[in-house]
C-alpha cells in the first residue's frame, strides 16, 4: 500500500458544471482510493471502483449515487494516481466534479510526485485469460431510446459502432496499452499510440513527457449543444482541444499531432485503476470509451478464473 506523504491541493472548475471546485488528496491508512463530498451532509467515503461507477454517458467516469453523493470526471486524476503508484488516498471535494485544470493529467501527476509517495507494494491484478467487450454489446444493454439516439448520431456523423476493448495476459510484468482512434475529421483520422507501465522510473518519465499533458478534445460545432444539455459548461480553449467546424484544424494549439489518441491512453489508465489495483496485462483499445472500459472490468471480475490477485 502506498499513499501520499502530505496533502495535495487543487482548485479549478468542473468541465461539465462550470462550477468552482476545491480538492485535497490526503494520506490514508487503508487500501483504496476514496472520494468524500465535503459539501454534502453525506460525507461517507465513495470508493473509486469499477462496481461503483454509476455513469459513463457524459464522456467521463462518474462514481457514487447519482441521486446523492457522487463525483464526476475522475479519470484524469485516477491515471495520475496509477502512474505515481498511489493506491491509498482520501480525496475531499466540495463539488460534484474533479477540477478539470488544463484538461489532462499532468498537473495532478506533478502535484503527487512533488509531495512524494510512501514506500510499499501495491495490489497487483494479473490477467490470466483474454477478455473482450464490443461497442455493440454495450449498446444492446442501453435503454431503447438511448440506443436509438446513439444510432441516429452515428448515422448523422458517419460513425460505426465497431469499437472494442480487449484485455489479455502479458508476460513482462507490465500494463501494456495500445489505443487506436478512428475519426472522420481529417485532423484526427486514424491514430494509434502504445504505452507500457511497469512501475519503473523510466515508465513514469515516459508518461510525464509523452502522455500526461494530452488534453481532452471536442468539436466547436457541438459546443452550444453540450452546454445546453448540462455538459461542457466549464470547457474552454485552455482545457479542451477545440476542432473547427470542418474538423480539418483546431482553434487552439496542439502539443502533438496525435495528442487525441495520447489522451485516450490517459483515460484508459484512469479507468483501469478503478479495478482497485495495478493491472498486469495487455489492453487493446479500438475506438474505446469509458463505457467499454467499465464493461471490460465487470467482465474480467465476473469470473475468478480470469485473474489472480497478488496482494502485499
Amino acid at each position: 500500500m502506498r499513499t501520499v506523504k502530505d496533502n495535495v491541493e487543487f482548485s479549478g472548475v468542473g468541465i461539465h458544471s462550470g462550477l468552482p471546485v476545491n480538492m485535497i488528496i490526503r494520506p490514508f491508512d487503508r487500501p483504496g482510493i476514496f472520494f468524500r463530498r465535503i459539501d454534502l451532509d453525506d460525507k461517507e467515503p465513495i470508493p473509486a471502483t469499477y462496481d461503483n461507477v454509476s455513469d459513463t454517458t457524459m464522456r467521463n467516469t462518474t462514481i457514487g449515487n447519482l441521486n446523492g453523493a457522487h463525483v464526476k470526471t475522475i479519470e484524469h486524476l485516477m491515471a495520475a494516481l496509477f502512474v505515481a503508484g498511489v493506491d491509498s488516498a482520501l480525496i475531499d471535494v466540495d463539488s460534484a466534479e474533479v477540477p478539470i485544470l488544463e484538461g489532462s493529467a499532468v498537473n495532478f501527476y506533478k502535484g503527487l510526485i512533488t509531495v512524494g509517495v510512501t514506500n510499499g507494494v501495491g495490489k497487483k491484478i494479473v490477467v490470466k485469460k483474454e477478455i473482450t467487450v464490443t461497442a455493440r454489446e454495450v449498446l444492446r444493454k442501453l435503454p431503447f431510446w438511448t440506443r436509438m439516439n446513439v444510432y441516429l448520431s452515428n448515422f448523422l456523423y458517419g460513425r460505426r459502432s465497431d469499437g472494442f476493448v480487449k484485455l489479455s495476459p502479458s508476460y513482462d510484468g507490465a500494463l501494456n496499452i495500445k489505443a487506436t482512434l478512428v475519426y472522420r475529421e481529417p485532423i484526427i483520422g486514424k491514430q494509434s499510440f502504445v504505452y507500457s507501465f511497469d512501475d519503473t522510473k523510466w515508465s513514469r518519465q515516459n508518461f510525464l513527457r509523452n502522455i500526461s499533458a494530452a488534453r481532452t478534445f471536442g468539436k466547436y460545432s457541438e459546443w452550444n449543444y453540450l452546454k445546453a444539455h448540462g455538459m461542457a459548461r466549464g470547457a474552454d480553449e485552455k482545457n479542451v482541444i477545440v476542432l473547427n467546424y470542418a474538423g480539418d484544424g483546431v482553434l487552439n494549439r496542439i502539443l502533438w499531432p496525435d495528442e487525441f489518441v495520447r489522451h485516450k491512453i490517459v483515460d484508459a489508465l484512469g479507468d483501469m485503476f478503478t479495478s482497485g489495483g495495478f493491472i498486469i496485462g495487455s489492453l487493446e483499445s479500438y475506438k474505446g470509451s469509458h463505457a467499454l472500459n467499465n464493461a471490460l472490468l465487470k467482465k474480467l471480475f465476473s469470473n475468478p478464473d480470469n485473474y489472480d490477485i497478488i496482494d502485499a
